[in-house]
């Protein structure tokens, strides 16, 4: 039973990392891609470890699988984070069709929403 919830575990796992990399894809810019590749590369990579954990128990490899979940948990989405803070401050334009820009209005400068041509 605990092996079936394990390969469940890692389709999950496989099937939110095949979205996210659909959204790198299929994104309009930098921000949305990095969001779809930040969220489901996360969630991936988690149930896959969650997987591997279940499978192989409370061994080594199961260990060492809960401890990179643990780590990728904690590092990627700061990671985007502040590469996000980076590119905004640097200047990339966000979509033209970016509805709300909150931003551009904290730092009381001008519009970073990329114009039509």
């Amino acid at each position: 039973m605990i092996e079936v919830l394990g390969w469940m575990s890692i389709c999950v796992g496989v099937g939110f990392t095949a979205l996210g990399c659909l959204g790198l894809v299929r994104f309009p810019d930098l921000y949305n891609r990095m969001q779809a590749a930040t969220k489901c590369v996360t969630l991936g990579t988690c149930g896959v470890m969650l997987g591997v954990f279940l499978m192989s128990g409370f061994t080594a490899l199961g260990v060492k699988a809960l401890l990179c979940a643990l780590f990728v948990l904690i590092t990627v989405p700061v990671a985007a984070h502040a590469l996000a803070r980076g590119s905004l401050i640097f200047g990339v334009k966000l979509w033209k069709h970016t509805v709300k820009d909150e931003f551009t209005d904290d730092r009381g400068g001008e519009s970073i929403i990329e114009e039509e041509k």
